[in-house]
């Protein structure tokens, strides 16, 4: 048996007791676990300090000398203060315990040499370290210490006497006891060529550097591990697909997207469209399946581009649908694809939980005779009863909401699979992308549309409400509508509800010249239609909401978007909001307004919307601050990262390097048979029994 497969119990230090705490707090049961809970930070433990040096801005330091004599303070109800004084023979300095003292009598004697290891602060004019760590300076070797590793540790496991220093003792047992070299996971053509030491030089450096540049190598080394083997994973998935999916070949561009392209095309598209055009056609043609992911900020025009891949499989004599996370969402689509092809003879349908009895029954007929041309829906597209003629080509909006079982049940609905685009308004930067859809090739439309001004984003704070209420008018006068947003962040928050009532209340008191709607989510789907349709039309001028208004509502006629506690929001939150007004000719504005009391990373997330009005750079900084587990979508489709040490955000480059290697491999071996890259194959497999979420991830 391996040793690493060993159970955690049997390590001496740890015991059942032990056991069960590691198991519960960190997932530890077993050396292996062990050996790959990583350190987050290190001290330098290889310079001792004189009492006469140390300041109180110092980190961690340590000191070597004896002590002189012990100390007790009574603190009540049977607590003791024990200080001991301790002296280096250049100063003295106290050692406080404020618990313990049974311990620390049978522990440490006056005269003996010890090596003193914390963070020096001042009491009384005197330096003094709190509960310091405290070694034998005869059983330490200084110049073997190196760095020493810090272990995150929770409150139970401190309760419990296990903190960062056990978690280390345990560590080095550990290590002790694999005589033999661990076992190499990536081939010497890969090492060599990216300067990546071994796995066991890795393993055991990281837990024990002897210096900075150990730390680095060694996390270099485990962190491209982890990425190249998740990226050959995905890759692999993707080959295999290709490979066993023909696509049809839509290589004709016949009468309907000609006529349309003549005749109904709004405007010129723009040079991100017309590249992206090509590149779905480009797919579409080549006899594999397309799987391709668009990504583009509101209003960018990719429903445009959409609609035209679907007309292409309509000249193909194929039909087409499109799949929206909302019923609201998909009867926007609709209304937008129906005006796009007035004066054409093309059959567009609703397909949604609301379309019921009599016309459900001629919906799906049609989709089964293949009259019906494109069919726009929810989910419901992907109901078992819901049968096509002829489905070619579809595409599902805010991917995020729909899994890849979804995608998967798409596939079915053809004796091929579908062509399949996927659009999404929430830019995800591009080492996610890489790592979340990495078997979707990405397009990106990073222009807006001809005559669009860059929305202006302003920060005020809560007390200039005045000044802004007079710009609000102003705006209204000139023929304009406001959105005002409260931070409605969980639907049942009595708290909040009240907040957009009371708001709701407020605003007409201070605007008794113009008409308000109102909208939230505890109100039913026809009265949200009929207050957003007043709205949409023109009847009231200013829309009090929640967050639901986040996604997909188009009034080319708003210019103002203020959103009220904007400090509650995310920044792709704040983005999303921010992508409901400038979708007019006029010039349009963001209004963030906040409290006094902001964090520092609010502040940062307010200062970002304020400088671009970039997609992707708020989703790289938003990746930054946030990490990817809680990004927007990452967390909806169960992207379970369980990565131990790579960070998707921060690793950006080392997870490029991952990519391109990857790739390499599946272009050389895309069958997985070639004998020189057997290790690989077989680390992957083991690899596949873990607890990381493979499927999730492709």
């Amino acid at each position: 048996m391996d040793i690493l497969s060993q159970d955690i119990m049997y390590l001496p230090g740890v015991g059942p007791r032990r056991r069960e705490m590691l198991n519960k707090e960190l997932g530890i049961s077993t050396y292996r676990d062990l050996l790959e809970y990583f350190p987050y930070k290190y001290v330098d433990r290889t310079k001792v300090y004189l009492i006469s040096e140390l300041s109180q801005d110092m980190p961690f330091v340590q000191i070597k000398g004896h002590i002189l004599s012990f100390e007790e303070f009574d603190m009540g109800h049977r607590k003791k203060r024990v200080i001991a004084h301790f002296t280096d023979g250049h100063g003295v300095c106290d050692l406080v315990w404020f618990n313990g003292t049974k311990y620390v009598y049978q522990n440490y004697q006056i005269d003996k040499e010890y090596v003193i290891f914390g963070k020096p602060s001042v009491f009384n004019g005197r330096f003094q370290f709190t509960h310091p760590d405290i070694d034998d300076a005869t059983q330490l070797q200084l110049n073997d210490m190196g760095m020493q590793p810090f272990y995150m540790t929770t409150e139970k496991m401190k309760k419990a006497g296990i903190n960062s220093r056990a978690v280390e003792r345990l560590t080095k047992t550990l290590i002790s006891k694999l005589v033999t070299p661990l076992e190499e996971t990536l081939p010497p053509f890969i090492t060599t060529h990216l300067h990546l030491i071994s796995r066991d030089d890795a393993m055991r450096k990281i837990h024990y550097p002897k210096s900075v540049d150990d730390t680095q190598r060694s996390r270099v080394r485990l962190k491209f591990e982890e990425l190249f083997y998740v990226q050959l994973n995905i890759l692999r998935y993707a080959s295999d697909h290709r490979r066993k999916y023909r696509g049809y070949v839509f290589s004709h561009i016949g009468a309907q997207f000609n006529w349309f392209y003549s005749h109904n095309l709004p405007f010129e598209l723009t040079g991100a469209q017309k590249r992206v055009m090509h590149e779905i056609r480009a797919d579409m043609a080549s006899g594999r399946q397309m799987n391709r992911l668009l990504q583009g900020d509101v209003g960018s025009g990719k429903t445009l581009v959409a609609l035209m891949s679907m007309l292409i499989a309509i000249d193909n004599g194929y039909q087409a649908c499109m799949m929206a996370p909302t019923e609201i969402l998909a009867e926007q689509h609709l209304q937008t694809i129906k005006e796009f092809l007035k004066g054409m003879n093309l059959r567009v349908e609703l397909l949604t939980g609301i379309v019921k009895g009599k016309k459900r029954k001629e919906v799906l007929d049609g989709l089964m005779d293949g009259s019906i041309h494109i069919i726009v829906g929810t989910h419901a597209i992907i109901e078992d009863k819901v049968q096509f003629r002829s489905l070619g080509m579809a595409v599902v909006d805010e991917q995020h909401r729909f899994g890849v079982a979804q995608r998967a049940k798409l596939w079915g609905k053809s004796e091929n699979p579908p062509h399949v685009l996927v659009m999404t308004a929430t830019p995800i930067p591009r080492t996610l992308a890489m790592t979340i859809y990495g078997d979707l090739d990405v397009s990106v439309i990073d222009e807006l549309p001809p005559g669009r001004k860059p929305i202006q984003t302003i920060h005020k704070y809560d007390n200039q409400m005045t000044s802004l209420y007079a710009g609000i008018r102003q705006q209204i006068r000139m023929g304009r509508q406001v959105y005002i947003v409260f931070p409605l962040i969980k639907e049942s928050e009595k708290m909040d509800l009240k907040n957009l009532e009371d708001g709701f209340a407020a605003l007409r008191d201070v605007f008794p010249e113009f008409q308000l709607s109102k909208i939230h989510g505890k109100m039913k789907d026809k009265e949200k239609e009929e207050e957003m349709q007043r709205f949409v039309s023109g009847q009231t001028q200013i829309l009090i909401a929640t967050t639901v208004i986040e996604v997909g509502v188009n009034v080319p006629n708003a210019s103002v978007m203020i959103i009220l506690d904007a400090q509650r929001f995310g920044l792709s939150q704040l983005h999303q909001l921010r992508g409901r007004v400038g979708r007019g000719a006029e010039q349009s504005y963001c209004i963030l307004v906040t409290n006094h009391k902001l964090t520092n990373e609010t502040r940062k997330r307010i200062d970002i919307m304020c400088e671009t009005n970039d997609g992707f750079e708020i989703a790289e900084a938003d990746l930054k601050l946030r990490g990817p587990g809680d990004l927007e979508g990452t967390q909806q489709s169960g992207v379970a990262f369980d990565l131990k040490i790579a960070d998707i955000a921060r690793d950006g480059q080392i997870v490029q390097m991952a990519r391109e290697e990857a790739q390499k491999i599946i272009d050389a071996d895309p069958t997985c048979q070639k004998r020189e890259y057997q290790l690989l194959w077989d680390r992957l497999k083991t690899l596949r029994k873990t607890n990381i979420n493979w499927a999730a991830i492709s």
